[in-house]
Formats: C-alpha cells, sequence, structure tokens
C-alpha cells in the first residue's frame, strides 16, 4: 500500500501540504493543469524554491487578480461540479469545504449552508484544497497518516476582527484529534489545513511501519519567531496490507478491592467486545494489599467501548492507556482429523518453518462431546499435525 504521513511539526495549511506535495513528486505542470480545470478566473500560482534553516523546500502562494465574490457552501459545489476534475478529486474536495462549513456554523452560531466563506472560502481556499486533494489522487496514495497538531496561541486577524488562536474553527475542526501546545504566538494550523488532515488522514499518530520513499517539504509563508523552520514533511512509502492491526491501544489498571471469582466472566465480555489479549497479574500494592493488575489489548477503534467494560465490570476507577506497534506472525486457519472428528487449528508461518497450533476451546468441545480425554485430541493433534506437514514435504 502506497502511504503518505504527514509530519506536521510546524502545523499544517493548505499552501504548505502543496509545496510538500510537488517536492516529493506531483508534477507541477499536472497541478497547473488541475487548477485550470477549475471554473474560476484572475489567480495565478507562484512556486519557487526556498531554504529554512539549510533545509530546501518548495514555497507555494497562490495570487489573486481579480475581486472574488464571497462564496457559500453551495457556490463552492456548483464550482465543482461545473469543472473537469475527477470525480473523486470533486466528491473528497466537496467534502473538505463540508468540514469547514459546518465548523464555521457552529462557532457564528448558523447552519453550515448560510456560512460565508471568507478567508477560508477564498479562491486561495479552493486551489490549495483542490491541487492537495488532486496531488494525493495523482500520486496514487492509498492510505494517509498525521502527526498530532502543535496548537499555538496568540491573535489572528480575519473578517471578523482578532480572534484567539488557535481559530475557533480549528478547534471545532480538531475534536478527538491528538493536539499538544507549544509556546509561540502565531497560527500553526490554518483552518484549511485542519480540513485537510481530518478529511484525508485515514488516522493520527507516529509515523507507522513502511519502507520510505520519497520526501518533500513545504515551506509556509511566514516565518517562525522562535526561529525554528515553518515547514511541514511529507513522507511518502511502501506499507505492506495485513489483516491484523499493525498498532494496538493497550489499556491497563490496578485494583485491590475487587473480587477475582468474577474474572472469567470478566475475561470474557472484554474478547466479545473485541479485545485482542486479556491478562490479570497479582500484583503487591500499596500498604502491603494484594491486588491485581489487568491489561488489555485492543485495536484502537474498540478502545472507547473496552474502557466501558472495565469500568462496568471491575471496581477500576481510573484507567492508563497508550498506544504500541506490534508484529505478527502470518497465520490461518486449518481443521484436523481426529478419529473423533475434525479439531480448528491454525498453522502459524514462522521463520524456521510452518506451526500447526489446535485451539484450546475446539478440543475441550470434541473431549467433552466424546466423554474422552482432552489430552488425547491433543495427542492425536500432534499426529494429524505431523501427517499434514510430511504430506507437504512430500508435495
Amino acid at each position: 500500500m502506497k502511504t503518505a504521513y504527514l509530519d506536521c511539526f510546524s502545523g499544517i495549511s493548505g499552501n504548505m501540504l502543496l509545496g510538500a506535495l510537488l517536492q516529493a513528486g506531483l508534477e507541477e505542470d499536472d497541478l497547473r493543469r488541475t487548477l485550470a480545470a477549475l471554473p474560476v478566473s484572475g489567480v495565478r500560482l507562484e512556486i519557487k524554491k526556498v531554504s529554512a534553516r539549510g533545509l530546501a523546500a518548495l514555497q507555494v502562494r497562490v495570487h489573486v487578480d481579480q475581486d472574488q465574490p464571497h462564496r457559500h457552501l453551495r457556490d463552492i459545489k456548483e464550482l465543482l461540479q461545473a469543472s473537469t476534475l475527477a470525480d473523486p478529486v470533486k466528491q473528497r474536495s466537496l467534502a473538505v469545504f463540508t468540514r469547514l462549513a459546518e465548523a464555521e456554523a457552529v462557532v457564528h452560531g448558523t447552519t453550515p449552508d448560510a456560512v460565508h466563506f471568507h478567508e477560508v472560502g477564498a479562491v486561495d481556499a479552493l486551489v490549495d484544497v483542490v491541487g492537495v486533494v488532486a496531488g494525493f489522487h495523482q500520486l496514487q496514495i492509498d492510505t494517509i497518516f498525521c502527526s498530532p497538531l502543535p496548537m499555538s496561541g496568540g491573535w489572528t486577524s480575519c473578517a471578523h476582527g482578532e480572534i484567539p488562536l488557535p481559530a475557533p474553527a480549528v478547534c471545532g475542526l480538531l475534536k478527538d484529534v491528538p493536539v499538544y501546545g507549544v509556546e509561540l504566538q502565531q497560527e500553526l494550523v490554518t483552518p484549511t489545513g485542519a480540513a485537510l488532515a481530518c478529511e484525508l488522514a485515514d488516522d493520527f499518530g507516529p509515523m507507522p511501519a513502511m519502507t520510505m520513499g520519497a520526501t518533500g517539504y513545504g515551506a509556509g509563508t511566514s516565518k517562525r519567531t522562535d526561529g525554528r523552520p515553518n515547514l511541514l514533511r511529507l513522507c511518502i512509502g511502501l506499507r505492506h496490507e495485513v489483516t491484523e492491526a499493525g498498532e494496538v491501544e493497550v489499556l491497563e489498571t490496578h485494583i485491590d478491592d475487587w473480587n477475582p471469582e468474577t474474572w472469567p466472566h470478566v475475561s470474557r465480555q472484554l474478547m466479545i467486545a473485541g479485545a485482542l489479549d486479556v491478562s490479570l497479574t497479582p500484583i503487591q500494592m500499596k500498604k502491603g494489599r494484594p491486588g491485581f493488575r489487568l491489561k488489555v489489548l485492543c485495536e484502537p477503534a474498540l478502545s472507547l467501548e473496552l474502557k466501558q467494560v472495565i469500568f462496568s465490570e471491575t471496581t477500576a476507577i481510573g484507567l492508563r492507556f497508550h498506544r504500541q506497534q506490534r508484529m505478527t506472525l502470518p497465520r490461518r486457519k486449518i481443521y484436523l482429523k481426529t478419529p473423533w472428528g475434525e479439531v480448528e487449528a491454525k498453522e502459524i508461518q514462522t521463520p524456521a518453518g510452518p506451526l500447526i497450533t489446535p485451539e484450546y476451546e475446539s478440543c475441550s468441545a470434541l473431549a467433552i462431546s466424546k466423554k474422552i480425554p482432552l489430552r488425547s485430541i491433543y495427542d492425536a493433534c500432534v499426529q494429524a499435525g505431523a501427517t499434514r506437514d510430511n504430506a507437504r514435504k512430500h508435495d
């Protein structure tokens, strides 16, 4: 899978992302042809090489030579529909502007259709959004990941006067997105940049495991007051598609006032809710009390439901959680023939060769139904696995 990672150490804006795309492989002629497909006039694109703290980057500026009307969401939709852009580019670009309109509507107490796109919806933002969406489409990027975003302070001017940073619309757009504060009194994340990140990124967090390819730096139009480079870094590489999550969320809590007799029920409920693994470890807690460490591994998308299970089924009043990368061996489900019936097993591809292990639940169910020792089922599975392995070697 061709993957892009937005490394937003100095924030994100539409023109920074455009510059990074161009340096990472997007052809300038392709970008200009894309923008020529928009039914707008009086727009000129300036692309130049710049250096920030010794790092070569591309800076993109959109010059508007004619007065442009304030536009509503329906006007943006009509412009996109009237263009000769590819349908996926039209749809994704409209989705970005819809996010912007919804965020602005909440801030100003109105409806998305009634929002006037001032700075946010001016023709330069239209160029940025369409150019970025088309750029990722032309580079055939399958997945996009984005780093946590830096939140600065201070004030900025807009059509409504002076507003605090981060801009109110940015705060609305970044709901449920990881952010962190920085000691800087200037804008780092623009509304257009925030909307692009939220609409295009499949997830936010550290760079995913991938084989690195092209890297591009896009420069902002202003300089940081702390002297650091005002750049966005775009990394493009290849990831192998896996059937299991390469990144998991780890949930942990310590409890010393809970009845461990309920653990079989709790662990069952956690697995039903989607946990990848659960464990319970005896520990010595404060004041000499014996207690337990409850640990759950899950896919990030399921973490909220699993947290609710822990709070509902145990006496825990707090949780710790973080994300970790994991590596798993390829495996597939198989069935082993025994004298009493088939047993479900998994064939694991290890560096030393395939390994077959029977599934406990399947073995246990067969042992109970046939009224024979569980050990006999396991012994038969070992023999069936060896027979299967020998047959494969002769093939």
